[in-house]
């Protein structure tokens, strides 16, 4: 009996891999807009002197848009065609980009990072389902993946850098001037080298979906900084309600929508179900604890921008390192394993943050952060790789939506609620410290925020500084904490429920 002959999916060629290179910039550079604005947070404190819930705002409304409109994104995509609307929201994050650069108060500051969250969120859902149709073969698909994921890494990694240069030399607005020239070689060879791709048999767009997704996502974080900012009021308290309630019928609507917007069946899989829980929980961590971090190394421990930089680069490149590796070491381990040994790691890692005790204790935060970032960051990619590929070729700009709104959405929550919490402990610890001499808009100006107080420093009482710093340092500890928390019960989780799951369920 002659055996059946199954055939191979086509190998991608040339073309294909300098289309990863194209896919490759806007993936760097969305990333890095995520991390080059820690450094200026204190440089756009001391010019446009945002309250704390701006400045909050400022730093995270740009990953709460892209979280907020990334599936919507992802399914239009899917609709009007993928490679279209990747060169339409790289046009858009130019003009952004600029808009922001030259912004003159933190109102416009802020709709200027909005802007550039809903072009951002066309940008990602589009470069991974593009890779989903361009590499067939498994493995050429698995490392094209991890080729995007670790622009996305790099991109991380050279924002603190770069942001950390410009703040040398320049005003903070260059920071978001560095993605006018990327997006523009995008637009030139993009049309190239990039093929087109979309659903030959769309639904109908679910706006009133995607309304709901935004609206639950923005009113809860509202209330979440209000509260944190003010203490507890009616309003903050009852929008923030709202916006769980909202959340619920998202999820409802979801469910009855004859073309949702995210695919609940996914969720069905276990192993794709916790991979995007991973996913959320460690882009937490990540997001809020190395917000932190750069600004405690730079307004506690007295580094420049600069130097703040090159300090978080260990940390970064240790994790890219891991990613890197863990693959080839791994191919056996079952995908449980990984993630809850991923999660273990940071989250001891996060123990390791919460020695630090000062000024003089730089190097607790980035021993930390190394053990953070070199747990977490293959733990992002195996879930990138997973919930891709447990989708068919139709849905993937969907499922990849859903694997960067828990990035995009884990970062933009951990840096506001975490931030939160660290803005709570630090009014809490530095109110009422204030002689009744101080102007009232310096008092409340170093009462929110920490790059306030060191903005109006001249009017201050000799000492406040250090006591600032030491009450940011405890919000500090405080969150990484937290962090440790959500990390190790997740590992646990992963550890029990993807005990005996391989990686063939979901190839």
């Amino acid at each position: 009996m002659t055996p059946t002959k199954t055939s191979s999916p086509p190998r991608a060629g040339r073309r294909e891999w300098l289309g990863l290179g194209m896919l490759a910039l806007p993936a760097l550079l969305t990333s890095m807009d995520l991390t080059v604005l820690h450094l200026a947070a204190p440089a756009i404190s001391a010019d446009l002197w945002p309250s704390a819930a701006q400045l909050l705002w400022i730093v995270d409304i740009y990953g709460f848009m892209i979280a907020g409109f990334l599936i919507t994104m992802g399914t239009l995509g899917d609709r009007i065609g993928r490679r279209r609307l990747l060169l339409i929201g790289a046009a858009a994050f130019g003009v952004a980009s600029v808009i922001a650069a030259f912004s003159t108060s933190a109102e416009m500051l802020i709709a200027a990072r909005a802007l550039l969250g809903i072009a951002g969120a066309t940008l990602a859902p589009s470069t991974v389902a593009l890779i989903r149709n361009m590499f067939h073969d498994p493995a050429q698909r698995s490392t094209a993946i991890s080729i995007w994921f670790m622009s996305f890494m790099t991109g991380s990694a050279i924002g603190p850098l770069i942001g950390g240069a410009l703040l040398e030399v320049a005003w903070w607005g260059a920071t978001f001037l560095i993605g006018v020239p990327v997006m523009a070689l995008l637009l030139v060879f993009g049309p190239r080298v990039l093929p087109e791709y979309r659903d030959p048999r769309p639904g109908r767009l679910d706006l009133p979906g995607a309304l709901t997704a935004l609206t639950g996502v923005l009113c809860t974080l509202y209330g979440l900084k209000h509260v944190a900012e003010h203490g507890f009021a009616l309003l903050p308290v009852l929008v923030g309600a709202a916006g769980l309630l909202f959340g619920v019928l998202f999820v409802v609507r979801q469910r009855r929508a004859a073309a949702p917007l995210i695919d609940l069946n996914l969720f069905r899989l276990r192993t794709a179900s916790v991979s995007v829980l991973a996913l959320t929980v460690a882009a937490v961590a990540v997001g809020g604890v190395g917000y932190l971090s750069s600004l405690y190394l730079q307004m506690v421990a007295g580094q420049s921008p600069i130097m703040a930089g090159v300090w978080m680069v260990p940390p970064l490149l240790t994790g890219i390192l891991t990613t890197l590796v863990t693959p080839v070491i791994g191919r056996r381990v079952r995908p449980g394993v990984k993630i809850a040994t991923g999660l273990s790691v940071g989250g001891i890692g996060l123990l390791v943050v919460t020695q630090v005790h000062g000024a003089t204790d730089p190097g607790w935060v980035i021993g930390g952060l190394v053990l953070l970032f070199g747990g977490i960051m293959p733990v992002l990619a195996l879930g990138v790789d997973v919930v891709v590929s447990a989708a068919p070729p139709e849905r993937t700009g969907a499922a990849s939506a859903i694997t960067e709104t828990a990035q995009e959405l884990g970062i933009a929550l951990g840096i506001a609620l975490l931030g939160s919490l660290s803005t709570a402990v630090y009014r809490h610890q530095v109110s009422g410290l204030l002689p009744e001499y101080v102007p009232a808009e310096a008092a409340e100006a170093a009462q929110s925020t920490l790059g306030g107080a060191g903005g109006v420093a001249d009017q201050l009482p000799a000492g406040f500084l250090e006591t600032a710093g030491l009450a940011f340092t405890d919000g500090l500890r405080l969150t990484a904490a937290v962090g440790a928390v959500l990390l190790l019960a997740t590992a646990a989780v992963a550890g029990v429920v993807l005990r005996h799951t391989t990686i063939s369920e979901h190839r």
